[in-house]
């Protein structure tokens, strides 16, 4: 069948950006995974890049060739980065870089700031992970670390604003060595508006950006410290062969030995990745589940895997997303429910006790997924 993620999908605001003014690779990453709902939605056209850097989350149906089927539901059966207080990244003058002698390779605030994307759209109180891209007037932006201060700018009531909070993000690069994104773990102690402002002052890369989030009280993912739905998901013991279960070219048959509820039901931790390997709407999703295989390869003695496909009997699909079906176990973890959603991975650490101790949504890579990994091994 064919592999949708070797047609170079477009990248929202990254793909927009460095098409308008660098011709770069076309192999660039869904910054934030997308839904897709059971019914048919006209998929709108690649938006213009915004003249401001404030930036919403990039949904998949910007991302989206106009050319894909909607879906129906399936009707069957590295260490976390020191917190502390400091100034946040816009106060910073730009006389300051001008008077070190840099030549920034990226304009300091003021002259043309960096375009930063968010890849993390789902986003709950309490301490998680945020992940998001910089993209300069050149080329995206690979400096090792970036500092963020996080603020609660007020609630839909209009609440007061609280105190910021600072730390750094650490890049992380991509497959193929192209691309990469920031992540930094951030305590939102309450729902309702927030801001980041994050300053790269690296070498010859000099600037900063703003991000907006939407911190919710409830979503229909499963969050941090909740217990996720036990999904019966098929294993090899309910199909006649390992292509019923996965579009993965080399799959690993040990990924799908147990359910989903077994594998949270087990009182040993679990590694649980969504991913269409054949049919990814990005070139990461099918990555994502080779970095997991990896992972296994590592802690199969400590942990269970599973994979699960985001279509059912995916060997009959041939190709043709419009005979496709999402499996029950898209629908229970709340997927199909986030607007504009289609297809893009998410993965999620449980620990013993089954209950959700990190996710990632979208690309994360081995370093990141092992040092959630392990700090849910050290906890017994």
């Amino acid at each position: 069948m064919t592999a949708l993620h070797r047609l170079a999908p477009q990248l929202g605001r990254v793909y927009a950006l460095l098409l308008a003014g660098l011709a770069l690779s076309s192999m660039i990453a869904a910054a934030g995974c997308s839904a897709a709902s059971s019914t048919a939605t006209p998929v709108p056209p690649v938006p213009e890049v915004p003249a401001a850097p404030v930036v919403q989350p990039a949904t998949q149906a910007e991302m989206q060739p106009a050319t894909l089927p909607a879906l129906q539901p399936a009707t069957n059966s590295e260490p976390r980065p020191e917190t502390r207080p400091a100034t946040s990244a816009s106060e910073a003058s730009p006389a300051d870089s001008k008077a070190s002698g840099k030549n920034p390779s990226f304009p300091a605030e003021g002259e043309g700031d960096i375009e930063p994307i968010l890849a993390t759209t789902v986003l709950n109180p309490g301490t998680q992970r945020v992940s998001f891209l910089l993209v300069g007037p050149r080329a995206i932006v690979k400096a090792p670390q970036a500092t963020v201060s996080a603020a609660y700018v007020g609630d839909a009531q209009g609440g007061p604003a609280g105190s910021a909070q600072e730390t750094r993000a650490v890049y992380h690069g991509w497959p193929y060595g192209i691309r990469g994104a920031y992540s930094a773990e951030l305590d939102f102690d309450k729902p309702g508006a927030w801001r980041l402002d994050v300053g790269v002052d690296e070498g010859d890369v000099i600037g900063t950006a703003v991000i907006e989030l939407d911190v919710v009280e409830d979503s229909p993912i499963p969050a941090i410290g909740e217990r996720p739905p036990l999904s019966k998901t098929k294993t090899l013991s309910d199909v006649s062969g390992i292509e019923k279960l996965t579009t993965d070219y080399t799959p690993d048959e040990e990924m799908y030995r147990i359910s989903v509820a077994e594998a949270i039901e087990s009182p040993r931790p679990s590694v649980v990745v969504f991913s269409s390997p054949a049919f990814c709407t990005s070139p990461t999703c099918g990555p994502q589940l080779e970095t997991v295989k990896e992972l296994r390869a590592t802690y199969q003695d400590r942990a269970d895997f599973v994979h699960v496909e985001i279509y059912d009997l995916p060997d009959e699909i041939q190709g043709d997303l419009s005979r496709a079906t999402l499996v029950e176990a898209v629908d229970e973890w709340g997927f199909s429910s986030l607007p504009h959603w289609f297809n893009e991975s998410w993965v999620f650490i449980i620990n013993g006790g089954g209950l959700v101790e990190q996710r990632f949504e979208g690309y994360a890579t081995f370093t990141e997924l092992e040092a959630a990994l392990k700090l849910v091994l050290a906890e017994g």
